[in-house]
């Protein structure tokens, strides 16, 4: 999915959106998503509203207790027919009816079946919740009695005999449910349009949702197949997985319905499962040659206005390029995208019926910026890469999910790349994912990626497995792999993997075993140890390595980079965290031969230099791991950038900065060494090194943006940036333009958005003049699409009451997702604490905020240096409602406490930090329980940093800013 919606995807776009709006103000995206999670109980009725919960079983270590299927029991088929109803009740409930049957096989001898069923209301058939029957002329014993274990969200079925092993059986159920506005499981979703209210019916199964549409066997190795049947009003159409089979208008009670059936989808995940019903519109491509149906869905008045095109267009392409990668045909026979007003992820990878974020699919070429089109791409290929990895090979259990998520963040990279070749978008996993794995992992609180099955049962369990570690680290260590092994050797062996695998189930050692395979056939390829052992010491420890280099005498060691150095590291490792380290490396200016660091140190003497040569390791940041140098050798390469940057490629001059920045804050360099890194960059008119030296300010600019640091600090940027800002003024006829090149118009945002940040006063007069110009005529904004989230928040932010109010009213106005989403961002820029308290409690609105963007709207006001005080006494404030309305259960509400708290460096706010924890601790955090942690080690961190380097950063900083 892609989330940060990644399967559950985090967005590259809404990242690089968040980077670019406040160039300083960040040193980690916040990435929010939102679950509302409201309980509803389950009894007799068909009251869902208002019964009382049915009495559960008492708590023992009988099965339906255990988080985990028993496996005595294996489905083959589903048939669900399901109804949702658009308008309410006579008490005002949307709700959904429906029955349901699933074929299983007995595996085991057992007299008890355990299905999951969560918040659903089912029918009694002589009191009891389900029939039993026995197929292919088999008897099955009768049920003795049912009943709903709320803990474990099991249906209970307790039968008088014995399920007999190779047989099979049919259960039968019919349910009620409410169609909430909760974005999970079965859910509505509201929009207006033409002044017309239309609700829809939209499916978020991932990860333990399904349970909460059908009764079913909701884990990811219990692949079944669907036939799948939608009941809905007449002038809307209904959706699944599969084709439509074909559709009937009935009157049913003295409604008029249409029944929509569809082909049987292939074997599956309950996860996996998806059906919508809405009046929405499509376009369509056909591709005779693989008879794959492409159609992309929104609503009418965004497909009129060809949002829809953009994606469309690369869609095909995409498919075919992975045909191609994987060696294996597209497994289906349509490929629907569909844009959702309301939708928790940034999208979701269903076969067949991939789910988005409007603003992750929908490109208006009036108002969507370049950051917009490059993410809808990103996401785009991300979701289609998980088709075949993820959806047609699934992982067994969700403690490696990391081999889905992480292997689509990788070759998402692919995919874009394939479309759009001119972007050199493959560099920017350094940026987006790598970078973002570096933070988290050289925490002591981080974790490996894949952990053993019994640590991951609860569902708030699996949702915290939807991290950055899963994502970003998995992408980052399976782009190493690729790299040492090669892309063909690579692509040969996840074809194997594919073919041997389709439609069942995998684990991270059987891609090792057809990896190897690859390998072995590859006589050129020259490995140290198995891909087993040298993988394994990257997935099964957390962390990563620092290599250290000295240049005088050509030794190479490594060692557990952390952070805080002194940390004590209480998750021990088998392999006592040393890695199999591949290093590219370069010595002055020339590519070497590869080496590996196969133990703690090695010497290798064509690493010792003569006199003015320098060493570059981890070219291309290739490798998972940072690197420090001797001092000479960092004095050779400081020398190097100052006076010609270009000999060191581009991506290695973002490292220089982004791994010296961090060396320091882990205190094994000095600070003065690190700043010295960003001198060369008023040459520099690359994107990727002002991306990742942004960031490494913007570390430093949240821990002095309070203190008397903070005037050095702007008037050293100021002297930076303007050589940038004025070549952009050059070469866009005073801003008049944007420059052709994809990456170059990301630079100019940052020219814009830091130049306002640090106070030139001709980047605030520009965005200023703008912004009232758009005021007095609010019809016709000329505003450049890439430049109005820099432009929108700086003016918010010089304005008053007036610049905000109409931002507002331009953003309840606006019909363009990517317009909307700039706006909510901006709004949260004023410097009124008045209008920030207001906009907080805008937030608890629906009518105001949807509830997808209640928590990112929170955590965009926490950026914000006066609105960050206000955002925690806000959360603390509201902590109960937050946590069950948004909390429990959601991939990202982590994203929540991270952007709260990441300015927190005083030993009071720490203090405030760890009573937080303990007047919550009842409670608890759920998905954000991690995140918390994190939180609290980060300022514990950042308060030693503090009084070792603070004076050495002010007497730097006011030495260079003369």
């Amino acid at each position: 999915m892609s989330v940060m919606g990644k399967g559950y995807y985090i967005s590259k776009q809404l990242a690089m959106a968040t980077a670019l709006l406040a160039v300083l103000a960040a040193s980690t995206i916040v990435t929010l998503s939102v679950v509302y999670t409201k309980e509803k109980s389950k009894g007799q009725s068909a009251d869902v509203s208002s019964l009382p919960p049915p009495p559960s079983a008492p708590v023992s270590s009988d099965p339906w207790d255990k988080y985990r299927l028993p496996g005595a029991l294996s489905p083959r088929y589903y048939n669900v027919t399901l109804w949702p109803r658009l308008t309410t009740d006579n008490r005002g409930v949307y709700l959904f009816t429906g029955n349901s049957g699933v074929a299983f096989v007995c595996v085991e001898e057992t007299d008890l079946i355990l299905i999951h069923s969560h918040k659903l209301n089912l029918t009694l058939f002589g009191g009891l919740h389900a029939k039993l029957s026995g197929m292919h002329g088999m008897t099955a014993p009768a049920v003795k009695k049912t009943w709903f274990q709320l803990e474990t969200q099991y249906l209970v079925v307790q039968l008088k005999g014995k399920l007999k092993p190779g047989k099979s059986y049919w259960l039968y159920v019919e349910f009620q449910g409410e169609l909430a506005d909760d974005l999970e499981g079965f859910y509505r979703s509201e929009y207006e349009e033409d002044g017309v209210k239309k609700v829809i019916a939209i499916t978020q199964m991932q990860a333990t949702y399904a349970r909460q549409a059908f009764p079913c066997f909701d884990e990811p190795a219990m692949k079944a197949i669907f036939h799948i049947t939608l009941i809905h009003k007449p002038g809307t159409v209904a959706l699944s997985n599969s084709r439509e089979k074909g559709t009937v208008n009935l009157t049913i009670n003295g409604t008029k319905v249409i029944r929509t059936t569809f082909h049987p989808t292939k074997k599956m995940s309950t996860y996996l499962v998806a059906f919508v019903v809405s009046d929405f519109t499509y376009i369509s491509k056909q591709n005779d040659g693989n008879n794959i149906m492409v159609r992309i869905w929104a609503r009418k008045k965004a497909i009129e206005e060809d949002q829809g095109v953009y994606a469309l267009s690369i869609t095909q392409p995409i498919l075919e390029f992975f045909e191609k990668y994987y060696s294996t045909k597209y497994p289906l026979t349509k490929s629907d995208q569909i844009a959702l007003p309301d939708f928790n992820a940034g999208a979701m990878e269903n076969w067949g019926l991939v789910t988005y974020r409007e603003t992750a699919l929908l490109y208006d070429r009036n108002t969507s910026d370049n950051g917009n089109k490059q993410g809808i791409l990103t996401v785009l290929s991300h979701e289609l890469a998980h088709m075949w990895f993820g959806n047609l090979v699934t992982l067994k259990w969700w403690n490696d999910l990391w081999l889905n998520e992480g292997f689509a963040s990788y070759v998402e990279y692919l995919g874009a790349d394939y479309v759009e070749p001119t972007w050199n978008i493959k560099d920017q996993i350094v940026l987006y994912d790598l970078y973002r794995a570096f933070a988290v992992d050289s925490l002591v609180s981080s974790h490996p990626l894949s952990c053993k099955e019994e640590e991951v049962n609860k569902p708030e369990e699996i949702s915290q497995m939807f991290d950055t570690i899963s994502y970003s680290k998995g992408a980052a260590v399976l782009r190493m792999l690729s790299e040492f092994l090669t892309e063909p050797v690579f692509a040969k062996g996840l074809g194997t993997y594919l073919n041997h695998f389709a439609f069942g189930n995998s684990e991270y050692s059987d891609l090792w075993d057809h990896l190897q395979n690859a390998a072995d056939e590859a006589p050129e390829l020259k490995l140290p140890h198995s891909v087993y052992d040298i993988m394994n010491r990257w997935i099964l420890q957390m962390g990563f390595p620092l290599v250290t280099i000295d240049t005088r005498t050509g030794n190479v060691s490594q060692k557990h980079f952390l952070l805080e150095p002194n940390s004590t590291v209480e998750r021990p490792s088998q392999f006592n965290y040393e890695w199999f380290i591949p290093i590219k490396w370069m010595k002055r200016g020339k590519e070497q031969d590869q080496l590996w660091l196969l133990q703690k140190s090695a010497v290798h003497k064509t690493m010792k230099v003569s006199q003015g040569e320098w060493v570059l390791a981890n070219l291309n940041v290739s490798g998972y791991y940072r690197v420090n140098y001797d001092h000479e050798n960092w004095e050779r390469l400081l020398n190097q950038l100052n006076s010609n940057h270009r000999i060191i490629p581009v991506i290695n001059r973002a490292q220089i900065l982004n791994d010296a920045f961090n060396l320091a804050m882990a205190s094994i360099i000095n600070i003065t060494l690190a700043l010295r890194t960003t001198k060369y960059l008023s040459q520099e008119r690359e994107y990727i090194p002002w991306e990742a030296a942004s960031r490494c300010l913007s570390s430093l600019h949240f821990v002095f943006d309070r203190s008397e640091v903070y005037g050095a600090l702007q008037a050293y940027l100021r002297k930076q940036v303007k050589p940038l800002f004025n070549h952009f003024t050059s070469i866009t006829g005073n801003w008049t333009t944007v420059p052709a090149g994809h990456t170059d118009q990301f630079t100019q945002i940052i020219a814009l958005s830091m130049g306002c940040r640090v106070g030139l006063q001709d980047c605030r007069d520009l965005t200023r003049t703008w912004f009232r110009q758009w005021m007095q005529d609010p019809e016709n904004n000329l505003i450049h699409p890439n430049l109005r989230s820099t432009v929108y928040c700086n003016a918010i932010a010089a304005g008053g009451a007036a610049e905000w109010d109409f931002g507002w009213r331009m953003f309840k106005k606006a019909t363009v997702a990517a317009e909307a989403a700039k706006l909510r961002s901006a709004l949260a820029c004023t410097k009124e604490p008045w209008l920030l308290n207001r906009y907080l409690e805008y937030t608890l609105d629906p009518e105001k905020i949807r509830k997808q963007d209640a928590t990112s709207t929170i955590g965009y006001i926490a950026n914000n240096v006066i609105g960050q005080p206000l955002a925690w006494d806000f959360v603390r404030a509201r902590w109960d409602y937050l946590f069950k309305v948004y909390g429990a259960g959601s991939f990202s509400f982590s994203g929540l406490i991270s952007g709260i708290t990441a300015r927190f460096c005083t030993p009071f706010e720490l203090n405030q930090l760890k009573r937080f924890r303990a007047d919550h601790a009842e409670l608890g955090f759920g998905s954000g329980a991690q995140a918390l942690q994190q939180g609290i080690e980060k300022t514990a961190a950042k308060i030693k940093w503090l009084a070792e380097n603070k004076d050495h950063v002010l007497r730097w900083f006011t030495s260079e800013s003369v």
